[in-house]
């Protein structure tokens, strides 16, 4: 195990942050099935539990990124294809409704925040999370959800801009189609983010600390 990983994501400076991981995005039904597919042919909702259940058990910050939209669309964005394309999914991603809801795999734990967001392409946008996170004393982010294609670039790019630490278990993301979601991460992501595994990531938590 690289100690570097090992001292980049240790409890005490690290927080987990899963990004539209919710049933109405990643699970079934899906506003956006093709993303839905993509998400399950990589295992990412088992992942992000396996992340989810780890963190919590050494007290990690773990903060579900939801994205909601009132049924009367106010507040919410006008002003790109994707939005107009999820308001018309047959899907909506109403407030309390079970498809903002993350996973019953990963489910809310009474540690973990809730950060719901009306507008924008990624957390960081019009949400708590930035101050969230620097009250926490968090400078690394391990961030996991989706999309590759928008949301997790945009995610990553907030990220590094306010100076944190960006880590990505590819295995836990996902983006369509998905050869085009693995060259941004081998060409984009890259370049800003640690990219690790679930599997890594879960071992470089379990590493003794000095």
């Amino acid at each position: 195990m690289a100690l570097d990983l090992v001292s980049l994501v240790a409890p005490g400076h690290t927080a987990l942050v899963l990004q539209e991981v919710q049933n109405g995005v990643v699970g079934e039904p899906s506003a956006l099935p093709q993303l839905a597919a993509a998400a399950a042919a990589v295992d990412l909702i088992r992942h992000c539990a396996q992340l989810a259940e780890a963190a919590r058990a050494r007290r990690i910050p773990v903060i579900h990124c939801t994205a909601e939209t009132r049924d009367d669309g106010l507040g919410g964005n006008q002003n790109a294809r994707l939005f107009m394309g999820v308001k018309k999914s047959p899907v909506p991603l109403s407030p309390g409704s079970r498809a903002v809801q993350p996973p019953d795999e990963i489910g809310v734990a009474d540690t973990d925040l809730v950060l719901v967001r009306y507008h924008g392409l990624g957390p960081m946008t019009g949400t708590q999370l930035d101050s969230v996170l620097r009250n926490l004393s968090v400078t690394t982010i391990v961030g996991v959800g989706v999309s590759v294609n928008i949301g997790m670039i945009n995610f990553a790019f907030d990220a590094v801009n306010r100076g944190y630490q960006f880590v990505m278990p590819r295995d836990a993301v996902a983006g369509v189609p998905p050869d085009y979601a693995e060259a941004v991460i081998a060409n984009t992501l890259s370049l800003v983010a640690t990219l690790t595994t679930t599997e890594s990531l879960l071992g470089a938590w379990d590493q003794p600390r000095s």
